[in-house]
């Protein structure tokens, strides 16, 4: 298991895999950076020219693979998307031979996975930074826009409280971490069987969180100034499908939900199911911000990429 960051890590982490691999200063500091780049979009464009990302990736995507393409883009990288079936992956080679053979071509290597083992074997092996893109255990380039996205809002992320209302997946992890590392209050609401992994909360509450883990919808979005979700039935998970509609059904973010936090936020890092775990009407509101936050993907993967590889001063 990743080991937990603590304050007084100072080092930039090697790799990305989970947002607790950063101290709340790191955080921070990434946060600013990426904010700074927003702001400065043809800024940093030669920096790492004739360099390659790899962009291995085994589930679809859309705002992942094109936020990280053009994040190398703009940094003067060469983005080059992989997948096992192209690799010798798909006939037995061992991830961590992939590993060490990428880190002779590539600057950086990004993986969007299933296991989140897979990965950290992956980035044990490899002697390049290694970004976790999203795995069923973590999602932290979404975190990090999720972040961006409620700090433009409202100016800072201290005391500011999330609610996440739904299935409490990958994406639910990354916020527990990234929220409590940012002084957040992060309440999420599922049933049970669907709730964040309990270690996953442990993990968050050791740096400083205030969590809140419930089956009440209300009791989460209660004074809450952004309210999340996911869809309720992610890639692999189709075989599940009615069984997750039937135990999610009283988790719709929906505009009696949404009342219960009338100046909320909403927020969803996409793609939706309008009818399922979100309403037309709330998505496509005036409270929505997810237009916003799937922009910031980009914002802020140029920003980790910037800042892992050393060339952030």
């Amino acid at each position: 298991m990743t080991t937990i960051a603590t304050e007084h890590t100072t080092a930039t982490p090697t790799d990305f895999l989970r947002v607790s691999d950063l101290t709340a200063r790191q955080l921070h500091e990434l946060l600013e950076l990426a904010a700074a780049m927003k702001a400065d979009k043809r800024g940093w464009i030669d920096t790492f020219r004739g360099e390659t990302l790899a962009l291995l990736f085994e589930k679809h995507s859309t705002r992942t693979r094109v936020s990280l393409a053009t994040a190398a883009a703009r940094l003067g990288m060469t983005p080059l998307t992989l997948s096992s079936a192209e690799l010798h992956l798909s006939r037995g080679e061992p991830i961590a031979d992939t590993a060490r053979v990428l880190s002779g071509y590539a600057a950086a290597i990004t993986v969007r996975t299933y296991s989140h083992e897979l990965v950290e074997e992956l980035a044990a092996a490899a002697t390049v930074p290694v970004v976790n893109a999203l795995t069923d255990g973590h999602h932290p380039l979404q975190a990090l826009a999720d972040l961006l996205t409620l700090e433009e809002r409202f100016g800072g992320l201290a005391g500011v409280k999330l609610a996440y209302v739904g299935d409490g997946n990958n994406v639910a992890h990354s916020l527990l971490e990234a929220g409590a590392l940012a002084g957040m209050t992060v309440a999420v609401a599922a049933p049970a069987g669907y709730q964040p992994s309990p270690q996953v909360v442990a993990d968050a509450q050791a740096l400083g969180g205030r969590i809140v883990v419930t089956d009440d919808v209300l009791e989460a979005v209660e004074g809450a100034e952004a309210i999340y979700t996911d869809v309720w039935v992610s890639m692999g998970e189709e075989a599940e499908r009615d069984e997750r509609l039937t135990a999610l059904a009283g988790y719709q973010v929906n505009a009696e939900l949404m009342a219960g936090a009338p100046n909320a936020h909403f927020l969803h890092c996409l793609p939706a199911r309008r009818g399922e775990e979100v309403t037309a009407d709330v998505i496509d509101g005036p409270q929505s911000a997810v237009w916003r936050q799937a922009e910031n993907r980009m914002h802020t993967a140029r920003g980790a990429m910037l800042w892992l590889l050393g060339a952030a001063a």
